[in-house]
């Protein structure tokens, strides 16, 4: 594992720790493991030098715990091979590992004495968290980027509570939004208004789009929610040229079909219905459709699936600048969707949300405020999650009452069920301590609190009747019915929420979006491939859980999941069409085994014209083996460019890369991320596969921190491998950040220790590091607040 030398006293030093496990006594091994400290990290983490802030000499080891932070960065640094530096003397493995256990092994006892526990609070829902609640509680799909602002980010999550604060205009958007969505779930939406939906410009229109009808080629398919009954007039834009000219306008013969529900409304005409240089298009459709949600889709029929004969090869993106790349043949592409309506609008009989929420219907008026009652005390003891009060149904009764006097019944109901999305209560989650319980005394939380965490870690939603009724009869607390119903919930098509949140987080697929690689450097990079890159991504992490696998598989599984897109980017032969499967990666394909072959991953950690093996050194430190690198000194200089004085003397990423680690301030750090980066050189910036670059062979050798050296992926990946409990670490703490909510600190990690030592005698499967949170302390147990100290509420 570690490289370095074993001197006598480091023999010594050896016997001791070991011999501590066979009762050797605390005082022996703490003596030893000074003596290697001494040895080894003194001589630059010392009070005169203060190497990264650390002062090793005088902190007694006996106190271990009055130095946790400290000692708890010192771990650290060991679990991942970091200390010493290279070129330092360094101890042996056995060394390096008997010394890190003994110190985790004080930390982990010093911690027994107070755990680290929060104090209760308020959270408050995200924009996934709140559009789930919406779904579940009025069977309504909306987008919430409409109605609420974007959430902020904290550790990594926009689910962790710092980023969760709450601010006026906040408040003032959840009442707007209470109002909007109230009306457009009872179909109360009934005037004319309009959504454009706009094609990415770098999306790709030469295949059949998973969604619309077979023998069909590019187009879009969107799912809009219509709100009333009542006319909707459906158009499209083609792309055009600068001069108003069609894109690709020489294909006269092409059509395309308009479809609501995958059945045609109308087959247009290029050059006929939709002239070929005119800016004022007959591409639009009139027709009455019914409220609710309906797929709206326009494609080209597909006449054939011959490739264009090109004067070049024929490039994968299809929409490109009219002088990028000269003989390329172009084909007419879709611009834009845009719905209007409903014009002569009616409030609907039927709708799902209609008819979730419109469980009874007054036969007169007399009957109406029992109906009333009725509809939304059964709603406001969903989105309350707890029993009502009388004062609860006089408030809900009073706001129907209001809405009423206005006008009928279901404008009632609307102004009721308004309030109930505007009530704090199901905006925000909130705990608090029992009564009985004294300031400082750590306690239990109830059965439905932890009902309520477990699901909005796992579903990020509120909990099904199932996980209810075994809050309520107590068989929640028992630790074999929270197994159970850990994993019934992950074998649940709801976990889904999981890889979206926290695995589109984690390993930051939702930043695929802002990627911009620049045309003229990468022509073959298109949205198509953008979006396939995040379903792989997706799948091969919702493997994992749905086959219950060992977490270690994100370093080195033998398989991935791709379309005929992404396997053509990948160099798989015999893939066709837009359905993603599961293919195994042998042979040369062994370099794709792994997060650190996944397009998704080598992407996010480039930038628009290059790779950075910069950032994806840091990647790897950051979420293989969870140590931050040092932050850049101020007034670094920009990456000189690639150009040499003249054609052919460009410079490779790694040839400026030394030009610029030449400067003392900057090879310090770049010492332990260079060699990580530089070995995944052999990806280029969108992660395809190049041996060469400006016709000079791509050197992907290296050495590592620990002394390891590496050469090219697999080596890397072999290396990381030998750190795989450290990994695993490294997930339960990100898991861990999730599912409560919160940042995890140094009195956390040894929680995140026991979890996953308990996960080991289960071969780190993914249901073991959940079992392991959601039976951890942190997770089952708060603290109550000091008198005195108040409780932020976000």
């Amino acid at each position: 594992m570690l490289r370095g030398i074993l001197t006598l006293s480091g023999i010594m030093c050896l016997s001791a720790l070991l011999a501590c496990g066979q009762g050797a006594g605390e005082a022996g091994s703490l003596a030893a493991a000074r003596t290697l400290i001494d040895q080894y990290c003194v001589a630059c983490h010392n009070q005169t030098q203060k190497t990264a802030g650390l002062m090793l000499d005088k902190l007694d080891l006996a106190q271990i715990g009055k130095n946790a932070e400290t000692w708890e960065k010192v771990v650290r640094k060991l679990r991942a091979g970091m200390m010493p530096p290279q070129g330092i003397p360094r101890p042996s493995a056995a060394a390096s590992e008997a010394l890190t256990l003994a110190l985790e092994s004080e930390l982990d006892r010093a911690a027994t004495a107070r755990p680290h526990l929060a104090a209760p609070g308020v959270h408050r829902s995200n924009r996934t968290e709140y559009a789930n609640a919406i779904r579940d509680l009025l069977a309504l799909d909306i987008d919430p980027a409409v109605f609420v602002p974007a959430d902020d980010s904290s550790y990594g999550f926009d689910n962790v509570v710092s980023g969760l604060e709450v601010s006026p205009a906040l408040v003032e958007g959840y009442v707007s939004a209470a109002a909007k969505i109230s009306r457009l779930a009872l179909g109360h939406e009934t005037g004319p208004s309009r959504k454009i939906y706009h094609v990415r410009e770098d999306y790709s229109q030469e295949q059949h789009v998973e969604g619309l009808p077979f023998g069909t080629r590019g187009g879009m398919l969107v799912h809009f929610y219509f709100p009333a009954d009542g006319e909707y007039v459906i158009s499209w834009e083609p792309v055009r040229t600068t001069v108003g000219g069609l894109y690709g306008g020489d294909s006269q013969d092409e059509q395309l079909e308009a479809t609501l529900d995958g059945a045609r409304i109308k087959l247009f005409t290029m050059g006929g219905d939709v002239p070929l240089t005119s800016l004022s298009d007959n591409n639009q459709v009139r027709l009455r459709v019914k409220a609710g949600s309906h797929a709206v889709g326009v494609a080209f029929l597909a006449t054939t699936y011959v490739p264009n004969v090109d004067l070049n090869r024929h490039y994968r993106r299809s929409i490109l600048d009219d002088n990028l790349i000269d003989g390329f043949t172009f084909t007419p592409q879709v611009s834009s969707i845009t719905i209007s309506g409903p014009y002569h609008g009616a409030r609907p009989e039927s709708t799902p949300s209609r008819d979730r929420i419109l469980v009874c219907h007054p036969a007169n008026t007399a009957a109406e405020l029992a109906c009333a009652r009725q509809i939304l005390t059964a709603l406001a003891r969903e989105a309350y999650r707890r029993p009502l009060t009388d004062q609860d149904e006089e408030k809900l009764l009073s706001f129907y009452q209001a809405g009423r006097n206005r006008g009928d019944f279901e404008d009632g109901i609307e102004r009721g069920l308004e309030f109930i999305l505007a009530h704090p209560e199901f905006v925000f989650r909130a705990e608090a301590a029992p009564e009985d319980v004294k300031p400082g005394q750590p306690y239990r939380i109830g059965n439905r609190e932890l009902a309520s965490r477990l699901s909005y870690f796992l579903w990020s939603r509120g909990p099904d009747e199932t996980l209810l009724k075994a809050a309520e009869d107590g068989s929640l607390s028992r630790a074999a019915e929270l197994e159970r119903q850990v994993r019934r919930m992950l074998a649940d098509p709801r976990s889904h929420e999981l890889v979206k949140n926290f695995a589109g987080q984690w390993l930051e697929l939702r930043t695929l979006e802002s990627s911009t690689p620049e045309g003229t450097t990468y022509p073959d990079f298109d949205d198509n491939l953008r979006q396939a890159f995040r379903t792989e991504a997706e799948m091969f992490f919702e493997s994992l859980i749905r086959e219950d696998r060992s977490v270690i598989d994100l370093l080195d599984a033998d398989y991935t999941f791709v379309n005929e897109r992404l396997a053509a980017h990948y160099g798989i032969p015999n893939v066709y069409g837009s359905r993603f499967r599961r293919v195994q990666l042998d042979g040369d394909l062994d370099v794709r085994r792994g997060l650190l072959g996944k397009g998704s991953v080598l992407l996010a950690t480039s930038v628009s014209d290059r790779t950075s093996p910069v950032e994806r050194g840091k990647w790897v430190l950051m979420n293989i083996l969870g140590t931050v690198p040092p932050d850049p000194p101020p007034n670094v200089p920009p990456l000189k460019p690639a150009g040499g004085a003249s054609a052919g003397t460009e410079q490779t990423m790694r040839q400026r890369m030394e030009q610029h680690r030449a400067n003392p301030a900057c090879a310090s750090c770049h010492r332990m991320m260079d060699p990580i980066g530089f070995a995944l050189e052999n990806f280029d910036g969108i992660g395809k596969w190049r041996t060469s670059q400006f016709g000079q062979k791509v050197n992907t050798s290296g050495q590592l921190t620990d002394g390891t050296k590496v050469n090219g992926v697999v080596d890397l990946r072999q290396a990381l491998l030998r750190y795989s409990p450290q990994f695993v670490r490294t997930l339960a703490e990100k898991l861990l950040t999730y599912a409560l909510g919160r940042g995890i600190e140094y009195p956390d990690m040894p929680v995140v220790r026991s979890i996953v030592r308990d996960a080991a005698a289960n071969h780190y499967r993914f249901s073991s590091l959940v079992v392991g949170i959601v039976s951890s302390q942190p997770f089952q147990m708060n603290r109550k607040p000091e008198e005195g100290i108040q409780v932020a509420r976000k």
